[in-house]
């Protein structure tokens, strides 16, 4: 006996995840304008009705309700009675001027991901960067030919730094070692953070020169000049200055294999021998199963015209074929990878 089906009937598969992924950029639009007008700062002492905190904020009341509860809906705000106030959350990263503050990172991605991301259909027919900055992952553009704007740019990317140097303040054996260089280190901020949980450590900062006034202007006002210095060069052409330790994050992802060898093998020759290597990035899991991490790869072929992330195997590869021991790979915030190799002691 044969069944005919129902043209009529409704698929058995729910449609609701994608419908949700088709808007989720309206979740993270809405974080983004609720940082831009200053909702959680509003709301850092004291709760507040919908009124109230329209009138702070300066908002439009036909807007404020729908906005606010999709903010509580999303956990950003919590509401009691019809008052608003930060969630643990909003409360510990969004509210400005704390010291773990990551507003500034949200702003940056809001102004830099959307331009470049709308234009993904055509980077997928024609294979070209959409916005080609390969020094800094999409992130820099224009900002160095104004220094406010960078200033700006520079903040947003402190506050994640003050994190990641935290965690690999924490994370390494700094015991065994007097020195380090961070590559692409900017500003030095996440120099500062380890040299303020390590006493004992020298850094260096290096980075192309034009960044050498900001970093200048920062370490002075940390009061750390004693402890970080600066050194402007290219990776591939000058010297990478000797150290204990040398520190690759958001690096290799903006250059392909046959650099990334390179780039490796330049940085054996700038570790001391008993020293040790350490690379982050958004590394993607070895089955290429974790769509943040894609999503991320996909990001850097978006703005660079041969970056991508990469396994976690391809790296510890790498390091190997550069003269360095195997070491470990482990998970750092929820977001990254961290991989540790060692230069074997003279």
């Amino acid at each position: 006996m044969t069944t005919t089906e129902d043209p009529q009937a409704a698929p058995a598969v729910d449609p609701g995840p994608l419908i949700r992924l088709t808007i989720a950029d309206c979740a993270a639009k809405v974080l983004h304008s609720a940082v831009t007008l200053g909702v959680f700062g509003a709301l850092a002492e004291s709760p507040a009705d919908a009124a109230e905190l329209a009138r702070r904020t300066g908002t439009h009341h036909r807007m404020v309700p729908d906005f606010l509860d999709a903010l509580v809906g999303l956990g950003m705000l919590e509401r009691t009675e019809g008052s608003y106030r930060n969630s643990p959350l909003a409360q510990a990263y969004l509210v400005p001027d704390s010291s773990s503050y990551l507003g500034g990172f949200v702003e940056l991605t809001n102004e830099t991901l959307y331009g470049t991301w709308g234009r993904l259909t055509e980077a997928m027919r024609s294979g070209e960067p959409q916005h080609l900055d390969p020094d800094k992952g999409g992130f820099v553009g224009d900002r160095h030919q104004d220094p406010a704007k960078m200033k700006r740019f520079l903040a947003g990317l402190d506050a994640y730094s003050d994190r990641m140097g935290a965690e690999l303040a924490r994370r390494t054996d700094w015991g065994r070692h007097s020195s380090f260089v961070d590559l692409g280190g900017a500003r030095g901020n996440l120099a500062a953070v380890l040299v303020r949980a390590h006493p004992h450590l020298r850094a260096t900062c290096f980075d192309l020169e034009r960044t050498r006034p900001l970093f200048t202007e920062h370490i002075s006002g940390l009061g750390l000049t004693d402890k970080v210095v600066f050194a402007g060069g290219d990776f591939f052409t000058d010297p990478i200055p000797p150290a204990d330790v040398v520190v690759l994050g958001h690096i290799l992802h903006g250059f392909d294999t046959a650099r990334r060898r390179e780039l490796l093998g330049r940085v054996f020759d700038a570790v001391r021998p008993g020293g040790t290597v350490l690379v982050y990035d958004r590394m993607i899991d070895d089955d290429r199963s974790d769509p943040e991490r894609l999503l991320s790869s996909l990001h850097m072929r978006l703005v660079s015209p041969d970056g991508s992330e990469y396994r976690v195997a391809d790296c510890r590869a790498w390091l190997r074929g550069a003269g360095f021991t195997d070491g470990d790979a482990q998970p750092l915030l929820g977001t990254h990878t961290l991989v540790t190799a060692h230069k074997e002691a003279a």
